[in-house]
């Protein structure tokens, strides 16, 4: 009888250990092409190929950090570092678990079009001179006029945009320049619209995104490094995963890729119109087996 009662305590107390284990591992992102990218990979990776159910939280940039702070969501993959997203570092950062960098040779910045006028070339076989001429973004002021005194952005925690209302106190342009908040899909159709009409923009863009591999777009030279220089993409986990889930916690330790790889997967969706990035993820998998199994902890 009493090795009985001694087996069921057993029982009663593992239960909490296994019900923890069979949750869904939360993953937070935000509506940034790159992070729905690796948000439904890293999702894909854990269901089909670890039989782990994830669910996806939707949400603004500072609230992934917080949410992982807070222990309501396990994981993050999209935090910019060490530039883009220091003040979300600074205030979230010892109360979660800093993974390392999952993709390396990020860069943020304002991005203009250097798409030529009419022909790619002239007569003479020599290539025409782009339609809009600044280089850098202290020469925006010249030309405010020709920008409708507008700098695009996306919404307004992301730190891209924190740094250019930096940028434009830095560089003395608040009285010739507002910057417009919205988000990645209107800042993109804003762009399209300005290529497609040759109409002079200025946006806040940031590498890797597939914009690049559509149009030929150049970052404005940043003599003051308001900007900062090539950053990554760190995964930031909720402190206490490595004990509760140690599997799930290996994979996302593990879990690196390139630009590149990650511009084919943003490319896909957004071929798509961003309707089917799940299936889109599962065709990246397909393509990239012994890359997905190297990320995949050893039985």
């Amino acid at each position: 009888m009493r090795s009985l009662i001694i087996a069921s305590l057993l029982i009663i107390m593992a239960v909490p250990q296994m019900a923890l284990a069979q949750k869904p591992l939360a993953i937070a992102y935000t509506d940034w092409s790159s992070s729905t990218s690796s948000a439904y990979l890293v999702k894909a990776v854990l269901q089909e190929k670890m039989g782990r159910k994830c669910k996806l939280i939707p949400t603004s940039a500072e609230n992934m950090w917080k949410l992982v702070a807070q222990g309501k969501a396990d994981a993050m993959l999209s935090a910019w570092l060490p530039d883009t997203q220091e003040v979300y570092y600074k205030k979230y950062g010892d109360r979660v678990d800093d993974l390392g960098p999952n993709l390396d040779g990020t860069r943020i910045g304002l991005v203009v079009p250097k798409i030529t006028a009419g022909r790619f070339t002239a007569g003479t076989g020599l290539r025409n001179r782009p339609y809009l001429t600044t280089e850098s973004i202290p020469g925006l002021k010249k030309d405010a006029a020709k920008y409708k005194n507008r700098i695009v952005g996306i919404d307004p925690g992301a730190g891209v945009m924190h740094k250019a209302n930096k940028a434009i106190e830095e560089y003395g342009l608040d009285k010739d320049f507002r910057l417009v908040p919205g988000s990645e899909v209107s800042m993109v159709a804003e762009l399209t619209h300005a290529i497609r009409h040759q109409r002079w923009v200025v946006v806040t863009g940031w590498v890797p995104h597939w914009i690049f591999a559509r149009w030929e777009l150049e970052f404005l030279d940043d003599p003051k490094d308001v900007f900062g220089k090539t950053g990554h993409i760190s995964t930031i986990a909720r402190k206490g995963l490595k004990e509760d889930d140690p599997e799930a916690y290996a994979f996302l330790d593990s879990f690196n890729w390139t630009p590149g790889e990650m511009g084919q997967l943003m490319l896909w969706i957004q071929e798509d119109q961003g309707l089917f990035p799940y299936e889109k993820a599962l065709r990246w998998i397909r393509t990239h087996q012994s890359e997905v199994d190297s990320w995949l902890p050893s039985k």
